[in-house]
């Protein structure tokens, strides 16, 4: 039987698809992560610090995963990572029934952040090198936008689901959930999954293959100054923005009076998933609206960091969920523009690479944020630990406005033929 030829339209469905499997799967947790650490007899600053684990392993994986990508495939580390996901969330569901020591929970948090790294960079620059190949000529932010809705969906879907499952059973049985969705992703991606305007390396040693994509994603990545502004910022958004995420969770229960609600706690990623949606769905249109992408950029920064500040000041559990819905739109809103930035940015050849090396530094500050927040929390409660989250995070503003001074072509670049803002239409891309 032929195989059809790729078209844009396959490329995005599969990429949709991935997306969909992928972010149900690990959202199944996302809603009672916290509750489910405590839950097994940890502190707060054990519970964070556990999480703090696992960016550290993101941060010590990233840059190898990320060359994994760039020689042997990205379609192979998907395929990798799917695996080492699925084998970590079954190994941590141990440790809970288990009630196992802390240093146990740290090691297997550091494997699962193996397995994320396996995905951060390599799903991206599959979807970018696969649809430049078959000639797409839309605009990236649209793609990216419709993946951050269909990820929102699906998050939406999975958080409820895992908070009600855990609600009707037990804390664990989302994450046996969870495993289960992953094996089906391994053979759903195994089957639609092709690199595409893409060679892998072939007949390089992996010392050398490693040295020569080091080299040159370092020249294109933090050797290209609006790209390395954007990195400096990430600790501070990222390292806040995975604290907040988790935090919420029990905060929620805080202002609601019931440690038990975990249907409460899965509505808090819920909430954020579908502001993730509202967010996904609006951030084409207000790219239309402005003329450089690092507008948005900022205003989401800004906007993020206040609601974060103003979290301190609520007693009331219905502004809270008000605040956390606009917190997700602010800081998803920006999402696409950043990743079509960036990608606009690289070269195919390093283009894995370079974006694991941005998550790395994102997960670098989680490795510092989290505990210090977490340890904030357990001294004056989840509100203060927010108002610092915000403020910490304010920090990344100056640097997104550093990027914006360099004024690259990629900050203004569009669709062909769409003008954005003021800006003559620019063609986008490399």
């Amino acid at each position: 039987m032929t195989r059809r030829a790729p078209t844009p339209r396959r490329v995005e469905g599969t990429y949709y698809a991935l997306t969909l499997g992928s972010t149900l799967a690990a959202s199944f947790i996302w809603g009672i992560n916290t509750l489910f650490l405590l839950d097994a007899g940890l502190s707060n600053l054990e519970a964070f610090a556990a999480n703090a684990f696992f960016t550290a392993g993101m941060v010590i994986f990233e840059i190898p995963t990320g060359v994994v990508a760039d020689t042997w495939g990205r379609r192979a580390s998907y395929l990798l990572g799917t695996v080492v996901l699925a084998v970590t969330t079954v190994m941590y569901w141990c440790l809970w029934v288990q009630e196992a020591p802390f240093w146990a929970w740290a090691i297997v948090s550091v494997l699962l952040g193996l397995g994320f790294t396996f995905f951060s960079g390599a799903v991206d620059a599959w979807l970018v090198d696969a649809l430049q190949a078959t000639g797409y000529r839309g605009a990236l932010e649209s793609v990216f936008g419709r993946a951050q809705v269909v990820a929102g969906v699906a998050m939406l879907t999975g958080s409820v689901a895992g908070g009600v499952i855990a609600q009707a059973t037990d804390l664990g049985v989302p994450f046996l959930v969870r495993a289960g969705l992953l094996v089906a992703m391994l053979v759903i991606a195994a089957v639609l999954m092709r690199d595409l305007g893409f060679t892998p390396v072939r007949g390089a040693t992996p010392g050398a293959a490693v040295r020569d994509v080091m080299r040159d994603s370092g020249r294109h990545g933090l050797g290209r100054p609006p790209i390395r502004w954007l990195m400096i910022a990430a600790p501070f958004t990222t390292g806040v923005g995975i604290y907040a995420f988790y935090a919420l969770q029990p905060y929620l229960l805080e202002l609601g009076g019931d440690d038990g609600a975990y249907a409460l706690a899965g509505l808090a990623a819920a909430v954020i998933s579908g502001a993730s949606i509202a967010g996904g769905a609006l951030a084409p249109v207000v790219r239309r609206l402005v003329r450089r992408r690092t507008t948005l950029l900022l205003a989401s920064a800004a906007a993020s960091a206040a609601v974060l500040v103003a979290f301190f000041f609520v007693r009331e559990l219905w502004v809270a969920i008000a605040l956390l819905a606009a917190w997700g739109i602010a800081s998803s809103i920006g999402q696409p523009a950043q990743r079509a930035y960036l990608n606009d940015m690289i070269p195919s050849a390093q283009r894995a690479t370079v974006l694991s090396f941005h998550s790395l530094l994102g997960s670098a500050g989680g490795v510092a944020i989290q505990p210090a927040l977490g340890r904030a929390a357990d001294v004056g409660g989840y509100g203060f630990s927010l108002l610092w989250g915000g403020v910490i995070s304010a920090i990344a503003i100056p640097f997104l406005a550093a990027s914006r001074a360099q004024r690259d072509p990629a900050d203004t670049a569009v669709a062909p033929g769409e003008a954005v803002g003021d800006e003559p239409p620019r063609r986008a891309g490399n």
